[in-house]
């Protein structure tokens, strides 16, 4: 779970440096690495020391690191360090359900929880609607039902602690983990408790957002454990989600009408939304949404995720667009980096961004016509950018237009049609980006490669072609 205030600048630069840690600091990551796979993965503490230590702690970090699809070298590396550091649920991630008696489920789907305290950070109103609207993400797809009590014991019990609060799985202050929930079963079960020492928000993708918490908690609490799905709310770590907006992701569906089957009160004629997946990099035929450079690494864009690849790195990295820019929309149109002015410009309809690291630019968002884009236009469905002649192309259906990022205005004679300036492209420009001195032009799940000068059309590959799949 990502916070999604640090930023984006930041993490680039912190990937960009060379010089050795000092002996200080790979002891601290050590022993902060060890903790964690004591916590999330079973490990066992044990002296520091000796062969069986190490072997213990490889086999810890091969875990870790499948679970989170990384690089398996069972070393503490930079990218498992980094997992490692971010802000996530308490709930282990190996958890041994088979130590119960019976199935890890309620018995009965007429559930009641109670709010025993609150936070400061926000109203009691707020709170409560937070609380109300996490818990109907699972009402909604199956029969289970919640009514709230006031006094006494319910089922799940809510509460909001520091510190060691008397169940054996102390908080760890700010940031580290944020709350954790117990499974069905007697006692305890089923109760969530959330770190005070957090900044919960109601609305806001900043802080942490306790709608996003909670309903990930009440996973639990219904009997899941955590996904390797980063798309999935029960993944571990944390991700802002848009309360308003939310709509239950697929593998989350899948595993809680295992445990509870579907909601028999949807109406055949008012069906549920879709639910969304998480698309697969190698997919051939994923189709993107945009693709652009941002300071050396390359970003692709597909629905509410983007995927950041780096040539010096060999593993390419899946996100939520809302990690890096909690201030941008989802299903983006086009994307550029104009590198002389550092800026990256993100389009959908009519509407552009433009950022300054995850910053949205001052008096953005703009309208299209602030580039000189006929108001006939009703969005654009890619943009090309070469640096070296500060010219950016916007592709707009069969045509293109090209603007001028130094004189601020189209250049006369446009637009042009796209067959004419890219011989052989035929189909919708879906994305464009320009890289090592060739333009490749996506559309569908083809990616046409052209010798940006002389406009050649070299080959036609896969979309995903520079992601080695």
């Amino acid at each position: 779970m990502q916070n999604c205030t640090v930023c984006f600048l930041l993490s680039l630069v912190i990937a960009a440096q060379t010089k050795p840690i000092s002996k200080a600091l790979k002891e601290e990551h050590e022993v902060m690495a060890e903790k964690y796979l004591q916590k999330y993965y079973n490990g066992k503490n044990q002296s520091r020391s000796g062969f069986q230590h190490k072997a213990n702690l490889q086999l810890k970090l091969r875990e870790m690191q499948q679970f989170f699809g990384l690089r398996v070298t069972e070393k503490l590396n930079s990218e498992t360090l980094a997992v490692m550091k971010k802000p996530r649920c308490g709930v282990p991630d190996v958890a041994d359900y088979a130590t119960f008696e019976k199935e890890y489920k309620w018995n009965t789907n007429q559930l009641t929880y109670r709010i025993e305290n609150y936070t400061p950070d926000m109203t009691v109103a707020e709170v409560d609607d937070a609380i109300e609207r996490a818990l109907q993400v699972w009402s909604k797809v199956t029969p289970l039902r919640f009514t709230r009590i006031y006094n006494g014991t319910a089922d799940i019990m809510v509460s909001f602690s520091t510190g060691d609060h008397g169940d054996s799985s102390p908080f760890d202050g700010p940031d580290g983990y944020l709350a954790h929930a117990f499974p069905p079963y007697p006692g305890i079960g089923g109760d969530a408790h959330f770190d005070d020492d957090e900044t919960f928000t109601y609305h806001s993708p900043y802080g942490y957002n306790l709608f996003s918490v909670a309903a990930h908690e009440f996973g639990h609490s219904m009997g899941l454990g955590h996904s390797q799905d980063i798309g999935a709310l029960m993944y571990p770590t944390y991700t802002y989600q848009d309360m308003d907006k939310f709509v239950l992701p697929a593998g989350d569906l899948k595993g809680i009408q295992g445990l509870y089957g579907p909601n028999p009160d949807v109406n055949p004629d008012d069906p549920l939304p879709e639910p969304p997946t998480t698309p697969n990099a190698c997919d051939p035929k994923l189709v993107f949404d945009a693709v652009t450079s941002v300071r050396g690494e390359m970003i692709f864009f597909k629905g509410r995720f983007l995927w950041r690849s780096h040539p010096t790195r060999p593993n390419r990295e899946v996100k939520f667009i809302k990690t890096l820019f909690p201030d941008v929309p989802e299903n983006i149109d086009a994307a550029y980096e104009n590198s002389q002015s550092q800026q990256v410009f993100l389009f959908k309809g009519r509407k552009v961004w433009s950022l300054f690291g995850n910053y949205i630019g001052k008096a953005y968002p703009k309208d299209l016509s602030s580039l000189g884009i006929p108001k006939s236009v009703k969005s654009v469905s890619a943009a090309l950018h070469d640096p070296h002649t500060s010219k950016t192309l916007f592709f707009v259906g069969k045509h293109y237009y090209s603007y001028d990022e130094i004189k601020r205005r189209m250049d006369k004679g446009y637009p042009k049609l796209v067959a004419e300036g890219f011989p052989g492209m035929t189909g919708k420009v879906t994305a464009a980006i320009k890289f090592r001195g060739f333009a490749y032009l996506y559309s569908g799940p083809n990616m046409f490669e052209y010798h940006y000068k002389s406009r050649r059309l070299f080959r036609v590959l896969s979309t995903n072609y520079l992601f080695n799949c």
